[in-house]
């Protein structure tokens, strides 16, 4: 409950005012029956028009009230429970946001999308069904009891008889809800993970002709949620008929005795109809209450969901940072004694014992074989992992005396996998500056090679892009995504492997505007190919998540057999070619 305390605040005077509302509701609902007995047995009995009258006009008056009551209290209900978790989702994407890679690790893209959406609409739900109920289900079980037993104690003793066998029955039907109900929405998030992997590389399946193995895939998927529901469900399926089976028992058992007491005498027949009434007033109660319970099971399984995204411990923050307000300067780069591992109870490092420095507006590639540890090597220097052990130093500072913000303005990324977004080129490449210039938009891009086929495009950097870029080809989005680094104008670039998809002629062209657009920006290249990174300043050789070597590229051919032979063996490629 304190998770969500902060999200109830603002919204307390409609926490307040919904439930109190609602508590017309029950006074009329416990008064007019009341009513209704005196109209017959006074009124109707003695055919006495003018109380009739009188006595209508005052049930006339209760039901206004009432009337307004339920309107303002589901009004207040709703406003809240909507506001509330309209909070709360915005506060599970706030979390979501701040996220490290290691906490996104955590979590499936289809379970967070789950969260955000089902998860929180089952919370809603519920909070809506609670403030409309938590006044009323009680109120009219209290109030129906007592009068009740004012009317005929002696009657009154078939409630103690059905409110115990119902509550059991009752608990004993709610007692599996919220396993079923947690499963339900594990299988939920499998479902939505596949569908949401499945549209978006679908031209991959296409290409592989799985679209028969991916509809199996899902079928199955799908039918396992079904499986899922249905199951939950079951325990709402029984409910229903239990409760309507002991009102009708309970009715009839009134009618049945109540009628012996008005043919003995000792019980008016406005009275006995009342007293159903309110006999049928407790047991419906009694369903609310056992249905809000079983919207509470549900909710409560979404909730820990919910709570688990916001209770993450965020493993990457600037709390303790020295020096928040300082930011990149010239772009120097140190690594000493660093270690790392992406979980603790990895019995080895991904990185050991690297010691590297990079000078300012130096030019340094990084090469080695797959797995050898390069990515990891450049995500510890803008934080997007922190090492195990050692420490990264920007112009002679550790990285996390850095503000995150302040750290990751200064470096531009470039990742293995480019990702664009649904919007316009020109929207996409303003991520790197939103307040450049039209002039400097183009500049970037035409630095990254990408401005030439811009041009052939009929809307050119107004041309709408699809959701990941699906409408342009390898070679462009990976220019795209260059430009939009450059337009950053950072003093540190960092490309991983991001031109794998351009041929040779049009990296030369890149390479070579890094020289006059970027001279004063210290520039990270990892490459497959050594042609990518053979006039760097410095070229790091790893291997198995050390330094094998480094130097210039002459050095290294001399000195590094393995840097001779990744370079005699893309040589000699080339040649069979």
């Amino acid at each position: 409950m304190k998770t969500y305390l902060k999200y109830i605040k603002p919204y307390k005077l409609f926490f307040i005012l919904g439930p109190l509302l609602m508590l017309t509701e029950v006074g009329g609902e416990i008064v007019l029956p009341k009513l209704m007995a005196g109209m017959i047995d006074k009124g109707v009995a003695f055919h006495n028009s003018a109380f009739i009258i009188r006595r209508a006009l005052e049930m006339l008056g209760f039901i206004c009230i009432q009337i307004t009551g339920g309107i303002f209290g589901h009004f207040f209900s709703i406003r809240a429970a909507i506001n509330f978790t309209a909070d709360v989702r915005g506060g599970v994407f706030k979390k979501v946001q701040e996220f490290s890679f290691k906490n996104i690790d955590s979590f499936s893209t289809g379970s967070l999308v789950t969260r955000l959406t089902n998860d929180i609409t089952q919370i809603q739900n519920f909070t809506r069904m609670l403030l409309i109920m938590a006044m009323r289900s009680p109120g009219m079980l209290i109030g129906g009891i007592i009068m009740a037993l004012s009317i005929n104690p002696r009657l009154a003793l078939i409630l103690a008889v059905i409110i115990p066998i119902l509550a059991i029955t009752i608990a004993c039907l709610l007692r599996t809800a919220y396993p079923r109900f947690d499963y339900m929405q594990k299988k939920l998030d499998s479902l939505n993970s596949g569908i949401q992997e499945n549209i978006t590389n679908v031209r991959v399946i296409k290409s592989f002709v799985r679209t028969k193995y991916e509809i199996e895939k899902f079928v199955a998927a799908n039918g396992g949620l079904r499986d899922a529901t249905l199951s939950a469900m079951r325990i709402v399926i029984c409910t229903m008929p239990v409760m309507t089976l002991a009102m009708n028992i309970a009715t009839l058992s009134v009618v049945w005795f109540g009628g012996n007491f008005v043919v003995g005498g000792t019980m008016q027949v406005g009275e006995l109809t009342a007293f159903t009434t309110y006999i049928v007033q407790i047991l419906m109660s009694l369903m609310m209450v056992s249905m809000l319970i079983l919207q509470f099971s549900r909710a409560a399984a979404s909730s820990k969901r919910i709570t688990d995204v916001l209770n993450t411990e965020i493993d990457l923050t600037d709390t303790n940072a020295k020096y928040k307000d300082k930011k990149v300067e010239s772009g120097r780069i140190e690594f000493k004694n660093v270690n790392f591992r992406y979980h603790e109870k990895n019995p080895e490092n991904v990185l050991s014992d690297i010691n590297l420095t990079i000078e300012p507006s130096s030019t340094v590639g990084i090469i080695g074989i797959t797995g050898s540890g390069k990515s990891t090597l450049v995500q510890l220097i803008p934080r997007l992992y922190d090492v195990s052990g050692g420490e990264v130093l920007v112009d002679g500072v550790n990285v996390k005396d850095y503000s995150i913000r302040n750290l990751r303005q200064g470096v531009s990324m470039v990742l293995q996998k480019n990702v664009l977004f649904s919007g316009t080129v020109e929207d996409n490449l303003r991520w790197g500056d939103e307040n450049a210039t039209d002039e400097e938009v183009r500049a970037a891009a035409d630095a990254a090679q990408a401005d030439s086929f811009l041009q052939n495009f009929t809307d050119g950097y107004k041309t709408e892009l699809g959701q990941g870029g699906v409408n342009v080809s390898g070679g462009q989005k990976q220019r795209l995504c260059i430009a939009r680094a450059l337009l950053k104008k950072p003093k540190i670039l960092i490309l991983d492997d991001s031109t794998s998809a351009v041929d040779t002629a049009t990296e030369a062209k890149i390479r070579e505007s890094f020289y006059t657009t970027l001279k004063d920006t210290t520039k990270i290249i990892i490459a497959q190919r050594i042609s990518s990174v053979i006039e760097a300043d410095k070229i790091i050789v790893l291997d198995e998540g050390r330094i094998a070597a480094e130097g210039t590229h002459d050095e290294l051919l001399k000195t590094s057999k393995d840097y001779q032979d990744i370079y005699y063996s893309q040589m000699e490629k080339e040649v069979s070619e």
